[in-house]
């Protein structure tokens, strides 16, 4: 395989920020921002149980790699005054969520019996329509999703009846329309609402053990620490926080989105072992151009230094991605990830003939989809011209021709076995 990956994140330049976001980041500049907004471990766990009037956070696993979090931040994350308020205000939300999960759970144990059967997970890499296939099929009425404001707010656990008007929806919609604010060019980039769906990781951040946390931080030590971590853990916490979701509103299946699982499918399946796997293909060396951008500008959200720690090779280099997708291939020839528990769906394929290539997924994990269904998908596509949300514009080829000819060649096995289409 060539050496010579292009860096993409040399060429990345965030866009300017908003006035106000810019000023109070100048002011913090001359202010103690860390005793102002403290992120040490004694202020973030009392706020949290004085916001909840709780004390059990459930078992001490998790506290290791809290500790080894806020270290990290505090030490490698260059937080301006912005980032630091936001990171604060998250902190003591996943914090406070920790403790409530833990409490439905001493008072109602029954939930601990609820079954989860044939969950089903999108997966695939950045950019490659995972998004807009979730929400797709998240019109299909055979699926439960996890929306936005519920993996915020988890407790107390959504209620069939008053899921479309919970007062949380409104509290969560201005938390999640904050980085939009931070950085309007996040909305080129990302649809994101309070009664969106939204993939795994933004209910996972109470584990604090996640690569959510490296996707919002530059923080190599804490990159360091999880890599050498048993991620069961994490997995068993996933299938708690589903549990708590469903049992006052459940449906045949959850359907999830979880792009970061692909290194750790084994350890998903270990946790659902009749899971069923639906991955999204699209072209390798295109999509790292817009990974790049959309991660750099999460990074700005907090930081003004976006790449400081040097992180996430797997996600921003050709040659990495190229491992991964090798290391798939193998799983499925290996039966890793058993046959008929998987499908192969290619974005272009998707975007040509929607509720074909739906049908063709569903057959083979085994599923239908009926006439109903399918109108509420074609509906939502309908519902969505291109570039609604502003267009996300992003260098290709940012390596030049020859570079893009050498990824090109990388990953020919990739598309050869996917059947997937080059874009440029």
């Amino acid at each position: 395989m060539t050496n010579r990956s292009f860096d993409r994140r040399s060429t990345w330049t965030p866009a300017p920020r908003p006035e106000w976001v810019a000023r109070l980041n100048a002011e913090g500049e001359h202010l103690d921002i860390k005793s102002i907004v403290p992120l040490d471990e004694y202020s973030l766990l009392e706020e949290a149980r004085k916001n909840t009037g709780l004390t059990d956070f459930g078992d001490d696993n998790w506290r290791k790699h809290f500790q080894v979090l806020i270290k990290a931040i505090e030490e490698e994350a260059k937080l301006n005054f912005c980032g630091r308020i936001l990171t604060r205000s998250d902190l003591i939300r996943y914090l406070e969520a920790r403790l409530q999960i833990t409490e439905w759970y001493k008072r109602h144990p029954e939930i601990k019996d609820e079954l989860i059967t044939e969950p089903v997970f999108i997966v695939g890499a950045g950019r490659s329509g995972t998004s807009i296939f979730h929400e797709a099929l998240s019109k299909d009425a055979q699926f439960r999703v996890v929306k936005h404001w519920e993996a915020m707010f988890p407790c107390p656990p959504p209620e069939e009846h008053t899921y479309f008007s919970d007062p949380r929806i409104d509290r969560a919609e201005k938390l999640i329309t904050l980085p939009a604010r931070i950085a309007p060019e996040w909305n080129t980039m990302h649809a994101q609402s309070a009664d969106m769906p939204v993939e795994c990781i933004e209910f996972l951040y109470l584990t604090f053990l996640s690569e959510v946390y490296y996707c919002a931080f530059q923080i190599p030590s804490y990159v360091e620490y999880f890599r050498k971590q048993d991620i069961t853990e994490t997995f068993q916490w996933h299938k708690r926080i589903l549990k708590l979701l469903q049992w006052k509103y459940r449906k045949p299946h959850w359907l999830l989105k979880g792009p970061t699982h692909m290194p750790v499918l084994p350890q998903l399946l270990e946790t659902y072992p009749d899971a069923k796997l639906i991955f999204m293909h699209r072209d390798q060396v295109t999509t790292t151009d817009s990974v790049v951008s959309v991660q750099g500008t999460i990074y700005w959200w907090r930081t003004d230094d976006p790449w400081s720690g040097n992180m996430l090779d797997e996600v921003m280099m050709v040659k990495s991605r190229v491992k991964m997708w090798d290391r798939i291939i193998g799983w499925m020839e290996n039966g890793t990830i058993p046959a008929g528990q998987y499908a192969n769906v290619v974005y272009q394929e998707f975007c040509a003939n929607p509720l074909n290539t739906i049908q063709n997924a569903y057959h083979d994990i085994g599923l239908t989809l009926n006439p109903e269904d399918a109108k509420n998908i074609q509906a939502l596509l309908d519902s969505k011209p291109k570039d609604l949300f502003g267009k996300h514009e992003y260098k290709t080829q940012a390596g030049g021709a020859e570079v893009a000819g050498e990824e090109r060649k990388a990953f020919a096995r990739y598309q050869a076995y996917f059947g997937v289409p080059s874009e440029s």
